[in-house]
């Protein structure tokens, strides 16, 4: 399946399950890179939207770049009431945008979808002068408890390409695609809490594991109860993550 059309089945548990981002990431941006709520931002690989309100919150006017139809639906529903969004069709390497019209490039959860070249040169294209790219996802910890640890190995068990295409696999990509700079990084811990219907849901965005077609799916939806019965606290369960930000300016010259 293309990277475009693999969530389409997927969308309303992505928007309901997946985490958001933490404030801290503007923070930081407008520290480091002078984001000011007048920067324009295009939010590449957009999905639902996640990334794109805290910049919406910031005041600054985001445009959506998605190339899924039902995720792209999806987010403008979601932001229908934030009149400084905008959403188009569009991929990492051809965004429709114009030349030198935006400030920051930011791409949450997406970044490895990306031809990498492809994407630089478009990125080059659409920044003003001095913009910035902003690449950042939210890192699953897979080992520091006994829940997170069984959760892991369902993945393992049942996930379709999970290993392919986990986050883990991002950065070097990264550092590839920011070459010959070397990218500032900052980390930020963040975490959810689930009830069995949410991690349920929680499991079910991701593109790695089987659809309900799949002779796997009822096998992994009953090892995802026996686990969270062993390991749930008072009826929840709990993912901690690390968000991981990698930003720099892009060599114009490269």
């Amino acid at each position: 399946m293309s990277s475009v059309d693999r969530f389409s089945s997927r969308v309303e548990n992505y928007a309901r399950y997946r985490p958001g981002y933490p404030s801290a990431i503007v923070d930081l941006l407008k520290e480091e890179c002078g984001l000011t709520p007048n920067s324009m931002i295009a939010d590449i690989g957009s999905g639902t939207g996640k990334l794109s309100e805290l910049f919406l919150a910031n005041g600054n006017i985001v445009i959506g770049v998605e190339p899924n139809a039902p995720m792209r639906a999806a987010a403008e529903s979601i932001l229908a009431g934030s009149p400084t969004f905008r959403s188009v069709d569009g991929t990492a390497e051809s965004t429709t945008l114009d030349d030198a019209s935006v400030d920051f490039i930011i791409a949450g959860q997406a970044f490895h979808w990306f031809d990498v070249q492809k994407a630089k040169d478009e990125f080059k294209r659409i920044l003003k002068p001095n913009g910035w790219v902003v690449v950042i996802w939210n890192e699953r910890l897979i080992d520091t408890t006994a829940f997170l640890r069984a959760y892991e190995q369902l993945l393992l068990t049942y996930g379709t390409d999970y290993q392919e295409v986990r986050h883990e696999n991002a950065e070097p990509t990264v550092k590839e695609f920011f070459a010959p700079k070397q990218p500032r990084f900052a980390q930020f811990p963040t975490h959810q809490t689930f009830d069995f219907q949410a991690i349920r849901g929680r499991l079910l965005s991701s593109s790695y594991t089987p659809e309900p077609t799949s002779p796997d799916f009822q096998p992994m939806l009953a090892e995802l109860e026996r686990i969270f019965n062993d390991y749930q606290d008072a009826g929840l369960v709990r993912f901690d993550y690390d968000t991981r930000v990698f930003y720099e300016h892009l060599n114009p010259r490269q």
